[in-house]
């Protein structure tokens, strides 16, 4: 009877094909409770990319399974309308809109579900406990994408959302999508059936590949974590282009040909859904890719897309899972009767008025292409279409809210139910459709198992054989299924590449025949005793990548040799010879009033120990050991105390003749040059105090450095302790600021020469290069830490020099009518300038 009704209704459609129908008008009916549909009517959007304002986006084709997805929907709903036992005396209503399947398109509808009944806005409310949108509950969208996008909006209101395609594992998470369920099982369950195949088989060294998509990527994603559990080996992992109008996709596809190609696998699982697919096979047809067993899913698998592909055969053999569903009873009947019936007149005149009365005219159904589709269109897809799951998910609806509204057998009271009433009722009871019970477990899902099938061609037509099934085991049956070798046996797909000297097996899994072939690391080298693992070289040793040995590391320091050292050393030898010049010229002039100004006796002192001072550089030239590693600070220090304690007498004295004119007399004659050398040398036990306490608490010690440099071991003086380090040069510091406070703010006439403003300079070059110096010093860790020593040693010096003693030099040379009592009177006998 069934064939027969279908027969007609196919014949009666041919007779009518060129005149439109009102199928669109079919998809929008009152009710008492409203149940929103996101279906995806028609695929292919056109110019989604460059699209630059928010108009209304079209889809290029019509798409049939979507159709049929809509007509399941229907058809449930008027099955419960017309129940006497689910919702007596309650009418249902529903909404249908397309998604295209794009979120930009699936938005629109799902925000005009928000809006509260009755009216075209959406209220901001701090609690939606008491808002009533326009729909109960909404069934749909199909694909995980949008309902990763859907999924957020309908659980901030509470509004139960039940998929009837969405897998993404992503979409268990209750805690995110507190009221999102769906009637298909998640990827969870696919990936968990396609891993115990391969493990059935044998396949250890495998490709997968998946569309970039979210299905894709979240399937890829779960199946390389699972098969790494269970002896699995990735050969290959890749992402194939799901938007092929992108120049770049023909480029990805054909690279991902290439890849596969080079791994030897004999066993492909692809994750993706129907037009990647086709590109990817087409793809592989015509860039000759050898024959191999394909994993699908029915994604792609029962898709007329990849099996019209030309020469599809040449494939290979073709393994996948596909959801067990039952059969809905008399849905093919009411399919046939439904576009009989919108062929007529009156019943199309009455459609389009109850269509009218949801009043939605600022969003349509945007389905004007079902209007010229006939039944001749839409039968081969309707016994191969997943119908069941959007049937039960309207059940599940319908179920939760007879109990939400107390229906008895004989009739439901119409009382007002918020959406967010209905998710303890699903939460909770199981529920039965034509006889099966479903239930939503603890993450929303429903997993009804899978079928095993296997493409089989005979005579150049596909059937979808089935050869096994998994619930919670796997049953196949391996009579049953061909191979495309030349026995028809189970193809092998193992790993046997050779890794190249330098390389190790990189074991992927658990299963030692699996590997990539990587190239040993720095410092590491390879040995045939072990080729699954490099072997780290002694830390006195070195390698390069892909190494087969270890090298010694030769030694790292600050050469005598070296084009810097040498720059250094000259600089050094000239600040020296400076410094030579500087003392003999104040021996020359040692009784002129300058001189004996400036210190007389003292000045030689202070310039020996700048000659030490420079010296001293020589110490972080060449191999450091762990006693000249604790010398080399205290050398310097003294020698910059040996200077810098002249300066602090001299200082002294030019604060007395200043500042305090009424004490000099009584103190001026401690600072004198004979008992300055008292002030000096109590400066310098000092220090040697100070060099004792560094010794005791933390001196600079040799160390190997074996990380900053990749092929030498760097040998390098270390600062064990910065407070010996800061304890060390206090002395100086204080001498220096003493100095500095002593001699900054010191004026004299224009007549006189300002023996202060030269102490003031030095101390103040010696601040800034030694705050330099602490800076780099303390992060630098290569050769440059001596250089950097060196430097500031040199800077030191040098700004001394420069700043004290060299204008001194050249009134001497230059000016020797300034060297006069009038310019340079004894200090002694200075008096302070009057103030004005």
């Amino acid at each position: 009877i069934m064939v027969l009704d279908l027969l007609l209704g196919l014949s009666f459609g041919y007779a009518a094909a060129l005149q439109p129908t009102c199928l669109s008008a079919q998809f929008r009916r009152p009710g008492d409770y409203i149940l929103g549909g996101l279906i995806p009517f028609g695929t292919d959007t056109i110019n989604l990319t460059a699209r630059s304002e928010p108009t209304l986006v079209v889809c290029e084709r019509l798409f049939i399974d979507g159709l049929i997805w809509a007509l399941g929907m229907k058809f449930a709903i008027d099955q419960i309308n017309n129940s006497t036992s689910l919702l007596p005396g309650v009418k249902l209503g529903y909404e249908m809109y397309d998604t295209c399947f794009e979120p930009a398109v699936a938005l629109q509808p799902s925000l005009l579900f928000l809006t509260r009944n009755g009216t075209m806005g959406i209220g901001v409310l701090c609690d939606y406990t008491d808002y009533q949108p326009r729909v109960t509950a909404v069934i749909g969208p199909h694909k995980s994408d949008l309902c990763l996008v859907t999924a957020k909006l309908f659980s901030s209101f509470l509004i139960p959302q039940v998929s009837y395609g969405a897998s993404s594992e992503k979409l268990s998470d209750t805690e995110l999508y507190p009221s999102f369920y769906r009637t298909v099982p998640s990827d969870k369950n696919l990936v968990e059936a396609v891993v115990l195949l391969l493990n059935k088989f044998g396949w250890n060294w495998i490709a997968t590949i998946g569309s970039d998509d979210e299905y894709g990527r979240g399937a890829q994603e779960l199946f390389l974590s699972i098969a790494g559990n269970h002896s699995i080996c990735i050969a290959f992992e890749g992402l194939i282009p799901t938007d092929l109008s992108d120049p770049k996709a023909q480029n990805q596809l054909e690279e991902t040909i290439r890849l596969i190609n080079k791994t030897n696998v004999n066993t492909i699982v692809l994750f993706s859904f129907s037009q990647p697919a086709q590109a990817l096979l087409e793809h592989s047809i015509r860039m000759g890719l050898s024959k191999k067993v394909w994993i699908g899913t029915e994604a792609w698998m029962l898709s007329d897309i990849a099996t019209s592909i030309p020469n599809i055969q040449s494939i290979g053999t073709v393994l996948g899972f596909v959801m067990k569903v039952g059969t809905v009873p008399g849905f093919q009947e009411y399919v046939a009767d439904l576009f009989a019936s919108v062929q007529q007149d009156k019943f199309c005149q009455e459609s389009r008025k109850l269509s009218d009365l949801m009043k939605s005219d600022m969003l349509d159904t945007q389905c004007t292409e079902c209007d010229h589709v006939s039944l001749h269109d839409v039968l081969s897809m309707l016994s191969r279409s997943q119908v069941q799951p959007m049937y039960v998910a309207v059940y599940s609806v319908a179920n939760a809210l007879h109990r939400a509204l107390g229906c008895t057998h004989q009739a439901c009271p119409k009382a007002a139910v918020k959406s967010w009433q209905l998710l303890h009722f699903m939460n909770t009871l199981p529920f039965t459709v034509n006889g099966q019970s479903f239930r939503f477990d603890q993450s929303h899902n429903t997993n009804t198992g899978y079928t095993v099938i296997l493409w089989s061609w005979r005579n150049g037509t596909l059937t979808y054989l089935p050869v096994g099934d998994y619930e919670e085991f796997l049953y196949i049956n391996k009579s049953q299924i061909q191979f495309h070798t030349a026995d028809q046996k189970e193809p092998t797909s193992e790993c046997f590449r050779r890794c190249k000297p330098g390389q190790f097996q990189l074991i992927k899994g658990f299963n030692l025949c699996c590997y990539d072939c990587t190239d040993c690391p720095q410092n590491t080298f390879w040995s045939s005793k072990d080729s699954s693992t490099c072997t780290p070289c002694h830390k006195h040793q070195w390698s390069p990548v892909r190494s087969t040995q270890c090298y010694v590391r030769s030694e790292r320091y600050l050469f005598w040799n070296e084009p810097l050292t040498i720059a250094l050393l000259a600089l050094m030898s000239i600040i020296t010879s400076l410094i030579c010049l500087t003392a003999v010229l104040f021996y020359k002039n040692l009784e002129t009033p300058l001189v004996q100004a400036s210190g007389g006796k003292l000045n030689f002192f202070a310039l020996l120990t700048l000659v030490l001072l420079c010296l001293s550089c020589c110490l972080y030239i060449g191999k450091p050991s762990n006693r000249l590693c604790m010398i080399q600070q205290i050398v310097t220090c003294l020698c910059l105390n040996g200077c810098f304690s002249t300066f602090f007498t001299k200082s002294l004295e030019i604060t007395l003749v200043t500042e305090c004119p009424r004490c000099a007399p009584t103190f001026l004659p401690w600072v004198t040059p004979r008992r300055a050398w008292l002030i000096i040398a109590s400066c310098f036990l000092i220090e040697c105090a100070l060099c004792f306490c560094y010794l005791r608490v933390g001196p600079d010690s040799l160390v190997s450095d074996y990380k900053s440099l990749p092929t030498e071991v760097l040998l390098v003086c270390n600062t064990e302790s910065w407070l010996a380090f800061a304890l060390l040069h206090s002395c100086n510091n204080c001498l220096a600021i003493v100095c500095f406070l002593c001699t900054f703010m010191v004026q004299t006439s224009g007549k006189k020469y300002n023996l202060a403003r030269g102490i003031t300079f030095a101390i103040l070059i010696y601040f800034i290069t030694y705050i330099f110096f602490i800076a780099v010093f303390a992060t630098l860790k290569t050769v440059l830490r001596s250089v950097t020593q060196i430097s500031t040693i040199l800077a030191t010096t040098l700004g001394i020099l420069g700043t004290y003693f060299l204008p001194k030099c050249y009134i001497i040379l230059f000016k020797p009518d300034m060297n006069t009592v009038d310019y340079f009177p004894n200090s002694i006998k200075e008096e302070p300038e009057d103030s004005q």
